[in-house]
């Protein structure tokens, strides 16, 4: 079984690691996602509703269309500011004065 998302109005289908779209630019954006690990189905499903949630998509049920949940970041500004002092943290912090 594969699954298929809807993203931009364009149909794709996930199966075996590798996302089929009409849409080559779709299909691009999609494969720079694909994780070719997923070969059961619901590593599929759950992929594709990672992909649809990126892009702002819908995934196939079984009862229609659903709206993909946006899926949780993967970089937060605590991972880059420390809570106690966050005008002293980034990147080149240690070239700051000191006091």
């Amino acid at each position: 079984m594969s699954a298929r998302i809807r993203v931009y109005g364009k149909e794709a289908v996930f199966t075996q690691g590798q996302w089929a779209c009409d849409d080559e630019s779709l299909q691009a954006m999609l494969q720079a996602l694909a994780d070719p690990r997923a070969m059961t189905e619901e590593q599929e499903r759950e992929h594709a509703l990672y992909a649809a949630g990126r892009f702002g998509g819908l995934i196939a049920t079984a009862y229609g269309w659903e709206a993909a949940p946006h899926p949780e970041a993967e970089i937060r500004m605590e991972d880059f500011a420390p809570a106690r002092a966050p005008e002293r943290a980034g990147w080149l912090s240690f070239l700051r004065k000191k006091r």
